[in-house]
Formats: structure tokens, C-alpha cells, sequence
């Protein structure tokens, strides 16, 4: 089934980012989404656990983004999980990854834009995020090289703030090691919590969705995602570790800004504007990330009819689709317009999960080269689906309904 030499049909993008740059798009992409959005209503799931959380997430994380280099790397062309399940299992599993990622992802650039919007203008959010949605449409719309260098500043800066954020943590006087002890906590809150973090490392798809715009994507993406993947999840327990001894994981829970709360609550409390300069900066690097490849996944599906044709259109001078990225910021902007944050990171949690369930499932069926390649897509496979299936009911029921509204639509249209 696979075809890595299969050329795409239509105008083909540009192979202009390597191993560094497709590292930053994936540190972009998970890079504070996480921190600054999902600790709290993680922590509100699995108390004391919370630790624990990041770990089953960490490792779901780790087989999701093995299966993913191992597909791009036979796949090196763009649209992800999509393209790597109509090849490897047919074209209604590729769909169901596709429409879950794409329906998800609009969700989850939604909340960044809202995150955003609330730290940059706390007084009027939604204008902010109307603002950020737009600008950074046209940022996409401009090409993937003027992406990746917007991409490397937010990155650096986010990464600057959260350092000063373990720093201010630790040093500032408030830290109590009772904090990390667990207790009172179940294995059910356990696994819900991971489900929400797993919003925090689902980034490196986003290096797999640019595999038409990297240079040699056989040997580009392998070494991106793993490395992507090992430094978010180095920063992302350094900053927990932090938070929880000084706030607890009760005091995290509550927070709507726990890593600026637990900076305020030390004798370095003046370090907290710049939290909330690096929390702007990590939205708006994860919204910039996950908009590039929720256009690349349309324009993917688009090519084989499974969306409008029209959209699939790459445009002759910046070399990027331009017509899919024009829409999706339509449709954030008028999803921040009566969006909620948490809901939306559930929401998006499960079809991103579902995405990846079909990438392992994928994985499993390409040649075993290595001993593990198999284990480890059974792994990923299995823990996405627990992790889906434990998010809050709510969410659950929400995604299920629009998975099946969308293979509804696409029986509808076949039949038509």
C-alpha cells in the first residue's frame, strides 16, 4: 500500500524548510498550549496525579510520534494522518483522521486565539483574538518560509518566559515539597487528565502535515518529531514540577493563570508581566503552527475530492494553499466570536486522538524494519483510544456527533 513516489495531484508546494526549522514548527505547535491552557482543568482531573498525567501522555505521545515519522517518511507528501490512512487502510479511514483533525485543530486554534486575546487584552479578549486570528492568516497566507521565521521568534521568546517561570517558581521563596506528594487521587482522573495534556503534545503532527515542504522528508521528519517531542516534554515537567510546589495541585486546579499565580506568590512577583507576555506568545505560536497544518490537511483532502475541489488550489507565487488558509481563518473568526477555552480543548483533544488512532493503526500495517515499529503503534493505538474515551462526557458526545455528521456528508455526497 505505500507510495512514497506517488506525486500529488495538482500544483505540488515547496520543499523550502529543514531539519531546525521543521523542529521549531513542531515546538510552536506544543509549546504553551499545555502550560498556559490545559494545566488547570488537567489538574481539576487528576489532583495530586497530575504528574502522573504528563507521563501517560508523554509516552501515548512518544508511539504517536514514532508512528508518524515511520508513515512520513513512506508518505512524504502533505496531510498527515489523512493521507497515511487512505493509503495504508482506505480512503474512509483517511477521512475519519482527516475530518477529526481538521474539525479539532479549528477548535484548538479557536481557544489559542481566545488565549491569546485574554492576556494581550484582558478587557476585550474576543477583539484581540479576532485580531490574532486574522494577522496570522495572513503570516500563512505570505508562504511557509515568512511561517517558520515568525515561528522562530515566538519560540524563542516562549521559551525565555518559561524559563523565568521555573526560575521565579523555585527561587522565589514559596515552593513546598508536600505539594508533590500523591494522594487522594483515581486512576480514571488520571487518564481523563492525560487526555487534556495530550492537547499540550499533539504539535508534531504538524511537522508531519508540512512533509510536502521539507527538504529529503524521509530523513527530515524522523529526526524532527522526536526531538520536537523530547524537548516539549523536558520543559513541560520542569514547568509542572514548578507550578505544583508552589501552588499545589488544589491551587492549579482553581487558577484561570496558575504559572502566573505561582510567580506572584514568591518574592519574584515582578517577573509576572513577563509571564504574560511569554503566555501571548506561546498562543499565538501554537495558533500560527496548527493553522499552517490544518490548511495543509485540507488542501490534502480537497486534492481527492473529500472537501470542496476548490480548495485545493496553491497559489502560483507563495506556494501555499492559499484558498484553504483563507477559509480556515474565516471560520476561527467566527468561532472565537462565541467560543469557550476548556470546552474547546476537549473537544479538539478528542479528534486529534482519533487522528492518531488511525496513524498507529497505519503504522502497524507498513514493514516491520525494526522489532519495535509494531509494539509501539499497538501502544499508541491503544492508549489513544483509552485516553478518548475517558475525556469529559461532554466532550466525548460532541465529537462523536460531528465525526459521524461528517461521514454523513461525505456518504451523501458520494451517493450524489
Amino acid at each position: 500500500m505505500s507510495s512514497a513516489a506517488a506525486a500529488p495531484e495538482g500544483p505540488a508546494l515547496r520543499r523550502e524548510l529543514g531539519v531546525a526549522d521543521a523542529v521549531l514548527v513542531g515546538l510552536g505547535a506544543m509549546l504553551g498550549a499545555g502550560v498556559f491552557a490545559a494545566f488547570a482543568p488537567a489538574a481539576g482531573a487528576a489532583g495530586t496525579g497530575l504528574l502522573l498525567a504528563l507521563a501517560v501522555a508523554a509516552v501515548v505521545a512518544y508511539c504517536n510520534a514514532t508512528s508518524t515519522a515511520a508513515l512520513a517518511a513512506a508518505h512524504p507528501q502533505a496531510g498527515g494522518a489523512y493521507l497515511y490512512g487512505r493509503r495504508q487502510l482506505g480512503p474512509v479511514w483517511g477521512y475519519v483522521a482527516g475530518w477529526g483533525f481538521v474539525v479539532g485543530k479549528t477548535a484548538s486554534c479557536a481557544a489559542m486565539a481566545l488565549t491569546a486575546g485574554a492576556y494581550a487584552w484582558p478587557g476585550h479578549p474576543r477583539l484581540a483574538a479576532v485580531v490574532a486570528a486574522g494577522a496570522l492568516t495572513a503570516v500563512n497566507y505570505r508562504g511557509i518560509t515568512r511561517t517558520a521565521a515568525l515561528n522562530r521568534a515566538l519560540v524563542t521568546v516562549t521559551l525565555g518566559s518559561l524559563a523565568l517561570v521555573v526560575a521565579g517558581c523555585l527561587a522565589g521563596g514559596a515552593t513546598d515539597a508536600a505539594n508533590l506528594r500523591l494522594q487522594g487521587f483515581d486512576g480514571y482522573g488520571v487518564l481523563q487528565a492525560a487526555g487534556l495534556l495530550f492537547f499540550a503534545f499533539a504539535g508534531y503532527a504538524r511537522i508531519a502535515t508540512l512533509g510536502e515542504e521539507v527538504r529529503d522528508p524521509a530523513r527530515t521528519i524522523p529526526r524532527a518529531v522526536p526531538v520536537a517531542l523530547g524537548v516539549v516534554v523536558v520543559v513541560y515537567a520542569l514547568v509542572g514540577v514548578s507550578v505544583l510546589l508552589v501552588l499545589g495541585a488544589g491551587g492549579v486546579a482553581t487558577s484561570a493563570a496558575p504559572l502566573r499565580d505561582a510567580v506572584a506568590a514568591g518574592s519574584l512577583d515582578g517577573l509576572s508581566p513577563l509571564v504574560r507576555v511569554g503566555a501571548v506568545t506561546a498562543a499565538l505560536g501554537v495558533l500560527l503552527s496548527a493553522m499552517a497544518g490544518v490548511g495543509r490537511t485540507t488542501l490534502a483532502m480537497a486534492r481527492d475530492r473529500e472537501l470542496p475541489p476548490a480548495l485545493a488550489a496553491v497559489h502560483p507565487r507563495f506556494g501555499v494553499p492559499h484558498r484553504a488558509e483563507l477559509a480556515l481563518g474565516a471560520v476561527v473568526v467566527a468561532i472565537v466570536c462565541v467560543a469557550d477555552i476548556r470546552g474547546a480543548i476537549g473537544f479538539s483533544g478528542l479528534g486529534v486522538l482519533v487522528y492518531y488512532a488511525v496513524a498507529n493503526a497505519g503504522a502497524w500495517t507498513l514493514p516491520a524494519r525494526t522489532a519495535l515499529r509494531r509494539p509501539v503503534a499497538a501502544v499508541g493505538l491503544t492508549g489513544c483510544l483509552v485516553l478518548a474515551a475517558t475525556l469529559p462526557w461532554a466532550s466525548v458526545v460532541a465529537g462523536v456527533a460531528v465525526l459521524a455528521l461528517g461521514l454523513l456528508l461525505r456518504a451523501a455526497a458520494r451517493a450524489r
